[in-house]
């Protein structure tokens, strides 16, 4: 495991690379023998970090769910990373591509919890009793270490990859929708370039909001009502460029567009 002194000096170098928009090299490269405790140490280090800075955690995102994803980057464990306030866009929105490094987009759901959710025996159902609605949302993907070679602990120390999710504007209540077979088809400057369904995320969406929740509880935490969860994606990321039109249509919840500036 690594020292208090190392966590928090890769916590810093992350936090600068986060405001300067840079990449640094591979923690794995650097210390072969960190774990995943060791990476989630280190982004909760981070993450108090950018609290104290004054900003105001609004959820958590849930990464590497799907086979599509897990092919994509060579791992296979899911991870969790966590979504402040000043990250949020609605579709529509201009996006500076310039604030983000290694910038790539993602077709997920998000999920807005009703009650608070605990393990450690969470099950779908339960996560479905406290989900209030499901939102389509798109993940922009924000990577501060070196893409190649890295491992897992390199990614959930780099607070699982996330930069910011854009949210549409069709909610739908889990009675509503069999949300299993919400469609997604991801186009770039009119252009399909990836397709899928939200099954292909541990064969329901919700799994993975059941799935964090139990690994909260391993750490004495829960999810709490109010909080939103991004779930994971079902297409493979899409790179995308200053300049770039992004469309992604999810069927019955509607659309959501968004530009790279």
């Amino acid at each position: 495991m690594l020292t208090d002194e190392q966590i928090d000096s890769i916590a810093a170098e992350l936090a600068e690379a986060d405001r300067t928009h840079s990449v640094i090299p591979r923690i794995t490269q650097r210390f072969p023998d960190a774990t995943i405790e060791d990476s989630y140490r280190i982004q909760g280090r981070w993450r108090d970090t950018q609290l104290s800075a004054g900003r105001a955690l609004v959820g958590r995102k849930i990464g590497l769910t799907s086979k599509a994803m897990q092919e994509a980057t060579g791992i296979t464990e899911p991870d969790y990373g966590v979504m402040f306030d000043d990250t949020v866009y609605r579709s529509g929105a201009e996006i500076p591509v310039a604030h983000f490094s290694n910038v790539r987009v993602e077709v997920e759901l998000a999920f807005v919890l009703k009650a608070p959710l605990e393990g450690p025996d969470c099950t779908l159902d339960q996560a479905l009793a406290a989900i209030d609605y499901a939102v389509p949302a798109l993940e922009v993907l924000n990577s501060h270490i070196e893409l190649e070679g890295r491992t897992i602990v390199d990614t959930i120390s780099d607070n699982a990859a996330y930069g910011a999710m854009v949210l549409g504007d069709i909610h739908k209540r889990p009675a509503e929708i069999d949300l299993r077979w919400v469609p997604g088809v991801l186009s770039r400057n009119g252009g399909i370039e990836e397709t899928g369904v939200a099954a292909g995320v541990l064969g329901h969406p919700a799994t993975g909001v059941a799935w964090l929740a139990n690994k909260f509880h391993q750490h004495g935490a829960r999810l709490e009502a109010g909080e939103i969860i991004l779930a994971g994606s079902f297409t493979r990321p899409m790179w995308v460029s200053q300049g770039d039109d992004v469309l992604c249509d999810y069927g019955p919840m509607g659309t959501i567009s968004c530009r790279f500036v």
